[in-house]
């Protein structure tokens, strides 16, 4: 018996832009749909290809690239026989298998970080608390290059255009939403020289007035936060089988919390820095009030 799925036997073109990570979870979501219709565990499916348990969820989750042979022997086990309905999935297997755009960059960049932005380029909304700086997201190349030199002494120019290629996302067909916490201790701290840090400001007061970008101001004026453990973004994704996630930096690796509770605490974090944060529209014209103040030298 083959067992329909209840949507589009294709990603349609938004879906694709998301990048391969996403046509993993959707690959992977559509095979938990199938074995579930079939009654049949993860233990089974497991074995019947050889593996666990373990693996399966890895599979259905998309945290992990598929095998042909993997594929085809589910799709046999749950029913799905038609020739065209296989030559589907395994279409849509290859395009997921499909190295990223910043594939050829895995020299300078660190695994923890290549796996952030294959899940930045899958999300549909992203929010941000900053303590230090401006968001990768919305630096200027200038901006980018100062920064990054602080910690790296080579591949600057790979790093940068890494960072500047991220930036794509916000500009492409059902882009993301962009909602930013900036500190005003990054409005403030030249990095390379004043000059610079106003072409910053500016590139910040025209990015507010992106319907998908929301930046707030969080003053000192404020006082005490309930960030002190510094800086983190939450990235939240349409799929239902892949949870909100919080991702936290730091000099040589990074962290992804994923359970509920601990999302839930800095969730909680975040609403109320956009609380006590200066709203958008105030936001841009404090933007304008620290780059009135700024040295112009």
């Amino acid at each position: 018996m083959t067992h329909e799925r209840d949507d589009s036997d294709t990603p349609d073109q938004a879906e694709a832009d998301r990048g391969p990570t996403v046509l993993r979870i959707s690959l992977g979501s559509r095979l938990r749909r199938l074995r579930e219709a079939c009654g049949i565990s993860r233990e089974d499916a497991g074995d019947h290809i050889r593996g666990s348990h373990a693996k399966i969820s890895r599979l259905e989750l998309g945290r992990t690239r598929f095998r042909e042979r993997d594929l085809l022997d589910l799709l046999k086990l749950y029913g799905v026989d038609d020739p065209e309905k296989l030559a589907v999935y395994v279409d849509l297997m290859k395009k997921a298998n499909d190295p990223g755009w910043w594939q050829p960059y895995n020299d300078v960049l660190p695994n923890w970080f290549e796996n952030y932005i294959g899940l930045e380029q899958a999300a549909t909304t992203i929010r941000t608390y900053e303590a230090q700086f401006v968001p990768g997201l919305l630096q200027t190349e200038s901006y980018a290059r100062s920064v990054i030199t602080l910690g790296n002494d080579d591949e600057t120019e790979r790093r940068v255009g890494i960072r500047m290629r991220r930036q794509d996302i916000l500009s492409r067909a059902a882009a993301p939403t962009l909602w930013a916490v900036v500190d005003e201790n990054a409005l403030r701290r030249p990095i390379d020289g004043y000059p610079e840090l106003r072409d910053q400001i500016e590139h910040l007061i025209a990015a507010s007035d992106r319907p998908n970008v929301k930046i707030q101001v969080l003053p000192y004026s404020v006082g005490g936060h309930p960030a002190a453990g510094g800086s983190f973004s939450i990235l939240r994704f349409p799929e239902p089988e892949l949870p909100d996630m919080v991702y936290m930096e730091q000099l040589t690796t990074s962290h992804y919390l994923e359970k509920k509770q601990d999302v839930e605490v800095y969730m909680t974090v975040m609403n109320k820095l956009s609380v006590i944060a200066l709203t958008p529209g105030e936001s841009r014209d404090y933007l304008r009030k620290v780059l009135a103040e700024l040295p112009a030298e």
